[in-house]
Parts: structure tokens; sequence; C-alpha cells
């Protein structure tokens, strides 16, 4: 039995320990860029919400915030972290759903608190504000 010389592409398969069955397409400069973009302007329309007082109820307010978030995570999760249905046999679009599971858990969760202490906060005459320490 004569053994058989590596071909150049397996050599460059174990050098860079990559295997093309299984992973993610690393992503063409216009897909970056098509990140980047929707990225900034899911960042931009946040803040202008805040700072122009936009919309009449600051729950209303808040809910567009969050869910513009949760759209950023998705958009960050498709094209910088390359996830995808066929990527790694589905194993990525589970870590997606995963991953929107925690931030609905931890967004929800968040603004149960913050409305609780607000709620249950004692509000404070300007009398008690001046013998505070």
């Amino acid at each position: 039995m004569t053994a058989q010389a590596p071909s150049h592409e397996d050599a460059h398969e174990a050098h860079h320990g990559h295997s093309h069955g299984h992973e993610a397409g690393h992503g063409s400069f216009k897909s970056y860029m098509t990140g980047f973009v929707l990225s900034v302007i899911l960042t931009a329309i946040p803040f202008w919400l805040v700072m122009a007082d936009v919309l009449d109820s600051k729950a209303a307010t808040a809910a567009a915030v969050m869910i513009i978030g949760a759209v950023q995570i998705v958009v960050h999760m498709i094209y910088f972290l390359h996830m995808n249905t066929k990527s790694e046999g589905g194993w990525t679009i589970m870590a997606l759903i995963f991953t929107l599971v925690i931030v609905v858990i931890a967004l929800s969760g968040s603004l149960w608190v913050m409305h609780h202490l607000n709620a249950n906060m004692m509000t404070m005459s300007p009398e008690m504000m001046k013998n505070l320490p």
C-alpha cells in the first residue's frame, strides 16, 4: 500500500480548519455595508423618537425603542454573525430564536421592575428634600 499525497485543497482545509459543508458563508462587502447602514438607521430612529419627543405617549416611545432594538439585534445576527437556516444544520436559527426569547424576557422584566419602582416610590415634598443628608 502506498500513501497518497494530500491535495492542495486538503492541505488548505487542514491548515485553516474549515469544512465547507456546515459553515456559514462569509459576508461580502455589500452585505457588510447593508448591515452597517441598517444598524445606523436603527440607531438613529430611536434617538430621534426620544430627542424630538415624536410620539405623544412615553409608553409608545418605549415600545417603539424596544421593537427597533430587537430588530437591530436580528440585523446584527444576520449580517455580521452570518446566521441563517442553512448554516450549522439549522442550529444558528435555534440560537437566534433563543436570543429573541432572552431579549423579550430581559426587556419585559426591566419594564416591569421600572414600572413597579416608579409606582411604589414615596413621593417627596420640598420640605423632605431639605432634610436629606
